[in-house]
This record gives structure tokens, C-alpha cells and sequence, in this order.
């Protein structure tokens, strides 16, 4: 049964807030005054537990709204208990509640004049200490909050464009920096209503005091004496039942705007920090010394310090019992024991470091090349679909002081230099000879460009002058993007594939079960999935490619035919990443008599592939390449269409001659594909429709025309 909005959690603050604006306007009988009575000191002590439990300020960011609510509470209370005070002061101390009269009674022995010097010294306390040393920590920590949040917002921004947040920790951390913000602005607003709550109780408790005196005495006929004894009794009384809580109050408020974050409570935070044997030591010493003055009071002195004695004994043992995580030490190994973790490593991409870069590492100066490579990592990960392994970093002395190598399962991939304390302004065409920016001539290891080693000092100016700027962290995190972007195959295993398939299961478990264990181990899977991405797909979006490979198993487990019924059934695909829907894609073709050369020409024995003489290959390797280059950087690069069987070798020819070449067969281009032939290779006459372009394309799934493809 669906529950009524008028019933509905959301109604009880309104509900609340009526009733104080009830109690303010609205008589009410002894009974009620003493139940708010009592509700008021609860939610005080709730109040003030909730502060000190906080782990943090932000844990309790309601509490300058929560604080607005009890001031207005208690100060509907006053308002009330003011009301039966004055009309029924006479009848005796009972007459405004059980609560009132109690406090009276047990607090001030019935003694008024007690009562308001007891009431005075909890003002003074409340207002002036409590009160007005919070109102000043909450105006510096609002000052400084709000001074702080630019920079806060760039520090994520930073991290965010370094990869080391994605944009929903990025979202989460901006929240919560606005958050804070509002929050301590809102406890330096609300410090004033503690402030004029103190104020106010001094006023309603004047006011009562005066007109307690008056309507006594005028209205009925007390003595002086006798109007002091009753009104003033109860009016002190009152003002302290309101005080208690305005105290607590003002504590919790303290106690937010002066804690610091931290994982334990406020108990917990101060108890640790004052368990450590060293403080309570020389307290009892201290104790004991003045404990040994004849004037003083030893029965008290001596026993005190006999129990910090006790404390420092206690905390001293513990510490000196308390296990530790150290790790034996490397002499109480055989020296002849050699474990597998001292000759093997682990890593599949490492970055090794000259002596002169290891700083760039360093914990303490706050790793930036650590920071700047964990941001790669990560954007290498969705760029690719799949977890990669983490990345090690570790000094060598095989390297000069500021070189740095990058290796993958211990082959060297690229080497360069770095300077670490300058900057590398990049010249990518748009900078003048004649730019006069003073530096040192080297290339930039990930592009082959011209750059300069420049002072930080010429950063503006190098960028006036076209230059790209950037550190050396930059410069090597690039150059190790750039190698591992040509072989993202070499990343992907076993776990890896093992990872990704778990997470598919959680919600297409059916489709995971149709590929592995059978018909495909995930060795085989595997295998699969790294020559896909070697042909330039992406794991990004696995099902596609998934659930393509999953029809193509059901029909032969042969790894060649499952490539390409992949590639075929995933042509649009291959296309996407050249050029855009319903644009025409840019084709080089073979003439018609080449590519039958390439076809009919001599295979492996040992394994079937096409073997193109070392002539024919440069021949059409530098013509395709040529013409590649050739091509405008504002258009798409072109792609080979060829025929399916002789794909996979010019492949592989063009991954050596032309690396930013595509091959795709004719079955794996979808026929409604708009196409622009650009070039004919092999025929010097301009071909406007190539024969083979013309030719009806082989069914997606007829397994002997896949055969022929090595």
C-alpha cells in the first residue's frame, strides 16, 4: 500500500516548524512545556554527539540548519514557559512544570540570587569563550575555504586532463569542494545565532525578572520578598533549563568548526593521540615532585601522580609487545638460497631510468613521472578495452644520467634523453627559423620532429613563437604511448581476456558460454583477440566483436577462417576508423594482372602463407607508400582493397613499408559503402572502376573462399 504524502517522512521538518511557531503563539499546559522541556535537552546531547562522532566536518553538514531549529526551539520554549511564569508565578514554584520547578529547586537550593550568578557565569562561558571563539574559527576557515577553492577546482581539472581522476571522481571531488565551501559559510552565518541566542536568554530572563516584580506586587498583592521567592525563583529556573542545552549547543558547534579530518571519531582521534608513553611520564614525575612540597595537598598530588605512572607503564609495555611488520632482515639468508623474484621480472612494460632521472620517481618529491604514467595506464585502458599490466619504473646504471629506455617483456622499444629541468618545445611546422629562442637542438622521440631543450623561463615565448611546450615527464609518457599504441597485442593475455569475460558475464552470460571453454579454450580466445586488435580493433566495445566471434566458431575453430568471418562481418567497423558515415572512402587497388601475380605466387610449406619476392614487395610497398604520403593530412588516409586471398600478405607488407596503411578485403567492405578509387597500383593509366571493385562480393559465410587466405 503506497504511503500518503501527508504521512511522508518529508513532512515532519514542516510538521516541526509549525510546531515551534505553536508554542510561540499558543498557551500551553505544564504537561507539554515539560516534555519539550525534556525533547530540547535530548536533541542538544544528540546534537553534540553527532559533532564529536564526526569524522570529519563534512560528515555532519546540516548542522548549521539542525542548530537554526534548536535555537528556534528553545527559544519558542522560553517564549512559553514565559507565558505560565507570568500568569501563574503566583501559585508557587509547581506552577510552570516539574522541570522548571526542579531546576529551581535542586540546582540553586530555591535561592534565587544563587540562581542568577549561576546563570551569569554560564552566559559568560557560553558567550564569551565558547560562543565567540567558534564564531572567529568558523569566519577564518570560510575566509580561507573560499580564498582555496580556485585552486582546489584546478588541481582537479589538472587531474583530470592527466588522466588520474575520470570525470565522476572528477564530478564527486568538485561537489564536495562546493560543499565545503557552502558549509563553512553557513557555520560562520550560523555562529550568530548561538551568539544571539545567549543575548536573548539575557533579555527574556530581565524581562521576567521585571515583570515578575511588577505583576507580583500589582496584580497580586506579594510583598517584595514573596514576588522574588516565586516569579524571580521560576524565571531563574527557567533561563537555566534553556541555558543547559544553549551550552551544548554551543560545544558542538565548537567542536565542528575545530576539527580536522580524520578516519576516527573525535574520542578516537584525541585518545590516540595522547596514547603515546612519552607524555604521561613526565606528568607523573612532575606530580610526584610537587606532590613531595610539604604545603601541598600530597593525598591528592601523590595518588594523581601515582595513576600517570601507571598510564606510562601501561602504554609502554604495549608498545614494546606490539608486533611488528618488519620483514627479516637479508642476512639471515642463506647466501646460497636464490629465489625466483631475485632473477625474474614480473613486469611486461618497463621504464628505465639514468641516475640523473631517478628524481622524476621520487616519492618524496612527489613522483610526477609515477602521477603522469598512472594517467596513462589509464587512458590506455579504455582506449583498448582491457586492464593492461602496471607499468615499472626502476634506475639503471646501463643508461647514461639522463637517458631513459622503455622496454616490453625486456625488448627495447625506444630510447632518448631527457633533460629534467628544462622544457622541450616542439616545433610541429608552425614555428619560424627564424623564431630566436635560445636552446638546445635534439628531436622529439615520439613524432621525429625538430624540438629544443629550452630554460622554463622561455615558455611564453617559445609558445608566441608556434612552439609546443612540454615537460619531460610529458615527453616520456608520450613516447611510451606512441610504442605501445603500434602493439597493443603484446599487452593482452590469458588474465586479462579472463578479466574482461567476467565482467561480460555479469550481464550476457549466455553469449560468454557460447565462445569458452568450448569451442574455444581461452588460449584460443585469446590468440583471436590479439590479431584482432593487431588488425585495429578495440576491446572498448567487446560485444560486437564477441558475439561476431561467437556465429563464426559455431562454423569452423580454425584461427585464420575465424579472422576473417570476423573482419568480414565487422567490415563497417574496419571502415569507421578511416572515414565517416556516408563519406566516400579513399581506395587503392592493385591492377588486375599484379594482383594476380600476388595471388598465384609461391607459398610456405610449412604453413601456407603467400611469399612475395623481395622485387614485387619493395615494387608495390614504395608505390603505395609514395602515394600515401602523398596524400593531403586534411583527408583520411586511404585504404588497399584487395582480394580475400591475398590479404593477410599485403598486410603484412604495408605493417613494414607504410605502417599508417590499411588492407581490407573486398568481402569485409559493406556493399552500400560509397568508395573513391585514388590509385591503381601496377597500371599507369588512370582507372576510374577496377575491375575487381566491380566484382560480386563472396557471401560473408562461405568457408571455402576463406580457405585460400593465409
Amino acid at each position: 500500500m503506497r504511503q500518503s504524502p501527508l504521512f511522508s517522512s518529508a513532512m515532519l521538518l514542516p510538521a516541526g516548524i509549525l510546531t515551534i511557531i505553536f508554542l510561540m503563539v499558543v498557551p500551553m499546559p505544564a504537561i507539554f512545556l515539560d516534555i519539550f522541556f525534556v525533547v530540547n535537552i535530548a536533541l542538544s546531547v544528540a546534537v553534540l554527539m553527532a559533532a564529536m562522532n564526526a569524522e570529519k566536518p563534512l560528515d555532519f553538514s546540516a548542522f548549521p540548519t539542525v542548530l537554526l531549529f534548536a535555537t528556534l526551539l528553545r527559544l519558542a520554549l522560553n517564549v512559553a514557559s514565559t507565558r505560565i511564569v507570568l500568569l501563574k508565578g503566583h501559585e508557587g514554584e509547581a506552577a510552570a512544570g516539574m522541570v522548571i520547578e526542579a531546576f529551581g529547586a535542586f540546582l540553586i537550593g530555591g535561592d534565587f540570587a544563587v540562581g542568577l550568578f549561576v546563570f551569569l557565569i554560564l552566559m559568560i562561558i557560553n558567550l564569551v569563550v565558547v560562543t565567540k571563539g567558534a564564531g572567529r574559527v568558523s569566519e577564518v576557515s570560510a575566509r580561507f575555504t573560499l580564498d582555496a577553492l580556485p585552486g582546489k577546482q584546478m588541481a582537479i581539472d589538472a587531474d583530470l586532463a592527466a588522466g588520474l581522476v575520470t570525470s565522476e571522481e572528477a564530478k564527486a571531488r568538485r561537489r564536495e569542494v562546493a560543499t565545503e565551501a557552502d558549509f563553512y559559510g553557513s557555520m560562520d552565518g550560523a555562529s550568530k545565532f548561538v551568539k544571539g541566542d545567549a543575548i536573548a536568554a539575557l533579555l527574556i530572563l530581565a524581562i521576567n525578572v521585571i515583570a515578575g516584580f511588577t505583576m507580583g506586587m500589582a496584580s497580586h498583592d506579594l510583598t517584595f520578598s514573596e514576588a522574588g521567592e516565586r516569579y524571580v525563583t521560576l524565571a531563574v529556573g527557567d533561563a537555566l533549563v534553556a541555558s543547559i542545552p544553549a551550552l551544548l549547543l554551543s560545544i558542538a558547534a565548537a567542536v565542528i568548526v575545530t576539527r580536522v579530518s580524520d578516519s576516527r571519531n573525535l574520542t578516537g582521534q584525541i585518545g590516540g593521540q595522547f596514547a603515546d608513553a612519552r607524555i604521561w611520564l613526565p606528568v607523573g614525575l612532575i606530580l610526584g615532585i610537587l606532590g613531595l612540597i610539604p604545603a601541598m595537598p600530597q593525598s591528592i598530588f601523590l595518588p594523581m601522580a601515582g595513576a600517570a605512572l601507571g598510564i606510562w607503564f601501561l602504554l609502554d609495555k604495549k608498545a614494546r609487545s606490539k608486533p611488528t611488520d618488519e620483514k627479516p632482515a637479508e642476512a639471515e639468508r642463506d647466501p646460497s638460497e636464490i629465489l625466483v623474484a631475485d632473477i625474474s621480472e614480473t613486469a611486461l612494460v618497463t621504464v628505465e631510468l639514468g641516475f640523473g632521472l631517478v628524481h622524476l620517481a621520487d616519492q618524496k618529491k612527489g613522483a610526477p613521472l609515477a602521477s603522469r604514467l598512472t594517467g596513462l595506464r589509464k587512458q590506455l585502458c579504455a582506449q583498448l578495452g582491457f586492464v593492461i599490466p602496471q607499468f615499472r619504473i626502476r634506475d639503471t646504471f646501463d643508461l647514461g644520467p639522463s637517458d631513459y629506455r622503455i622496454t616490453l617483456g625486456g625488448v627495447a622499444l625506444g630510447q632518448a634523453q631527457l633533460r629534467a629541468n628544462r622544457l622541450l618545445a616542439i616545433n610541429t611546422g608552425e614555428a619560424a627559423n627564424d623564431h630566436g629562442i635560445p636552446g638546445e637542438p635534439t628531436t622529439d622521440p615520439s613524432f621525429n620532429c625538430p624540438a629544443l631543450w629550452i630554460d622554463p623561463s622561455q615558455r611564453d615565448s617559445a609558445v608566441a613563437e608556434g612552439f609546443l611546450v612540454v615537460d619531460a615527464e610529458t615527453v616520456l609518457s608520450t613516447h611510451l604511448k606512441e610504442l605501445i599504441a603500434e602493439r597493443p597485442a603484446a599487452l593482452l593475455g590469458p588474465d586479462q581476456v579472463r578479466e574482461l569475460l567476467d565482467e561480460i558475464r555479469v550481464r550476457n552470460e549466455h553469449l560468454v558460454d557460447t565462445l569458452t571453454p568450448a569451442p574455444l579454450t581461452l588460449a584460443a580466445l585469446t590468440h583471436v583477440l590479439r590479431d584482432l586488435l593487431s588488425d585495429g580493433f578495440t576491446l572498448a566495445h567487446p560485444l560486437p566483436i564477441l558475439m561476431s566471434l561467437s556465429q563464426a566458431a559455431q562454423k569452423t575453430t580454425d584461427h585464420v577462417t575465424l579472422i576473417d568471418l570476423v573482419r568480414a562481418d565487422l567490415g563497417s567497423m574496419l571502415v569507421g576508423q578511416i572515414c565517416g558515415p556516408y563519406e566516400k572512402l579513399p581506395v587503392i587497388t592493385l591492377a588486375a594482372e599484379l594482383e594476380r601475380m600476388v595471388a598465384e605466387g609461391p607459398r610456405d610449406p610449412a604453413n601456407g602463407k603467400l611469399l612475395l619476392a623481395p622485387e614485387l614487395a619493395g615494387a608495390i610497398g614504395d608505390e603505395i607508400a609514395e602515394i600515401v604520403a602523398s596524400r593531403d593530412a586534411a583527408h583520411p588516409s586511404p585504404a588497399l582493397i584487395v582480394q580475400p586471398a591475398v590479404r593477410r600478405a599485403l598486410a603484412e607488407l604495408l605493417k613494414l613499408r607504410c605502417p599508417q596503411g590499411r588492407v581490407i578485403s573486398i568481402n569485409e567492405l559493406p556493399q552500400s559503402q560509397p568508395i573513391d578509387v585514388i590509385a591503381v597500383v601496377g597500371q599507369q593509366n588512370e582507372v576510374q572502376t577496377p575491375p575487381m571493385i566491380a566484382a560480386p562480393q563472396t557471401p560473408a559465410n562461405e568457408p571455402s573462399t576463406r580457405k585460400e587466405v593465409v
